[in-house]
């Protein structure tokens, strides 16, 4: 999403708001910091994004996960054990 200077807002306003009613919402900041997004009035709230439990269902963790692949790493750590 584009983000612009509020003096370059100022400047190319009706520009600006025409593209966004076509679509392309723009955001305006001060100093680098955005203070507000301009989005067309027929436009779609955003969808929240989903974080956690996204997978749900489609995959599982297995039993030994804490533990899986321990003894290959720990020779990647330490080295072969060469007491036999």
């Amino acid at each position: 999403m584009r983000t612009v200077n509020i003096h370059e807002a100022k400047t190319h306003l009706s520009r600006l708001v025409d593209r966004a009613a076509k679509g392309e919402p723009f955001i305006i900041a001060k100093a680098g910091k955005p203070l507000v997004k301009v989005v067309p009035l027929d436009a779609p709230p955003e969808r929240e994004v989903k974080r956690f439990g996204f997978l749900r269902g489609q995959i599982t963790v297995p039993d030994d996960f804490d533990t899986m692949c321990q003894e290959e790493i720990e020779k990647m750590f330490y080295g072969e054990d060469d007491e036999t």
